[in-house]
């Protein structure tokens, strides 16, 4: 007897919790193998880049929180070193010490996000309470340092808003001395689960020339083996004065991804750690007008974020508002071999692929 089948279309989001936000993608199934995976972003386009043309040079920061609200110092960090390099402004050494300390938090918050929502995806919501439990204390010295938990705003154009208040550095020093023992625990409760690893392992596996290929950047890319890190290959502010490793996958495959973040934690505690014993006093701000007119012409720089590389592409007409601003956002670019990947899984596997790579929709959607 010979069974007939026929391949039949699945959406999957845009309103899916296991979708990370508002994302569509349009599943081509044979029974519950996939054919054909489409993605279809765009749900949450609010138009920033255009929206940046009408603002000034410092209003556009608020904005910029909103692209990877996870990483929100990243992504101050990622526009304002643009606008520095048009400017050529020479920022103080103690505003890019509290850079680098408020950023490699702001890193440690989004891997604890990435870590506790892929264990949920995978049916261990336990995970998604113990990392959410740790990142509370990270939103706490955001607080403290900026006045805002998901939407700093902290980084200006030539430093940062406000100095290290009393009791931070404290507060901070025994975060960090605390993260080890905390990712231990996430090691023994998620890492070590045999039903976590039956999951991940193996699955998607994603070579480093295909990775290459595809201009994947952050943990996807390290994790395939690719010993690629801006803060090494091509350190901005202080990296090079800190010592650090660049953790590496092996496979290249679900676990991989997910295993890199946490590792990347440990290594971004050091860093803080340093920062903390080498920071300097003085200005927190470089001497520039209050009124910010860039001279006429154009500039590019990038951040290692938490989810790769995130780039600024800023042109200036010599006014107070920028003419042009793009964003090269590794999320919307580690997307672009999403189909490849699901494509030969099954269904129950989409979940753990597309968590794997560890998406933000604002940042997508910009």
């Amino acid at each position: 007897m010979t069974i007939k089948t026929e391949e039949f279309l699945l959406n999957l989001g845009p309103q899916h919790p296991s979708t990370h936000g508002v994302f569509r993608i349009v599943l081509t199934l044979d029974g519950e193998t996939v054919v054909k995976a489409v993605p279809v972003p765009g749900y949450l386009h609010r138009g920033i880049e255009k929206l940046l043309e009408s603002r000034t040079y410092t209003q556009v920061i608020p904005y910029t929180d909103r692209l990877d609200y996870l990483a929100g110092m990243l992504m101050n960090w990622g526009y304002v070193h643009a606008v520095e390099k048009l400017m050529e402004v020479e920022i103080p050494e103690r505003a890019e010490y509290i850079r680098v300390i408020v950023g490699e938090l702001s890193r440690i918050a989004s891997h604890l996000v990435a870590t506790g929502a892929y264990a949920a995806d995978i049916g261990g919501l336990t995970g998604f309470i113990y990392t959410f439990r740790d990142r509370e204390e990270i939103m706490d010295l955001f607080e403290m340092i900026s006045g805002a938990r998901l939407t700093p705003s902290f980084m200006r154009i030539g430093g940062v808003a406000y100095d290290i208040p009393d009791g931070f550095m404290e507060r901070c020093k025994k975060f960090v001395d605390y993260l080890p023992e905390a990712i231990k625990e996430y090691n023994t409760l998620i890492t070590g689960n045999e039903i976590f690893q039956a999951r991940t392992k193996n699955v998607a596996i994603l070579s480093a020339e295909k990775a290459i290929d595809m201009s994947l950047s952050g943990p996807v890319l390290r994790a395939t083996g690719v010993n690629y890190d801006l803060r090494k290959v091509r350190p901005y502010s202080v990296y090079e004065r800190f010592e650090f490793e660049v953790p590496l996958g092996t496979k290249g495959d679900c676990f991989d991804r997910y295993y890199i973040r946490l590792l990347e934690m440990e290594q971004s505690a050091r860093i803080i750690q340093q920062a903390m014993d080498q920071i300097p006093e003085g200005p927190i701000r470089a001497k520039i007008p209050k009124m910010i007119k860039p001279p006429v012409g154009e500039a590019y720089a990038e951040i290692e974020s938490s989810k790769g590389i995130m780039g600024t592409y800023v042109v200036s007409d010599g006014s107070t508002k920028p003419y042009r601003v793009h964003f090269r956002r590794p999320s919307f670019v580690n997307l672009g071999y999403l189909n490849e990947m699901l494509r030969g899984w099954k269904i129950a596997d989409v979940i753990a692929i597309l968590g794997s790579i560890d998406i933000v929709l604002g940042e997508v959607d910009a």
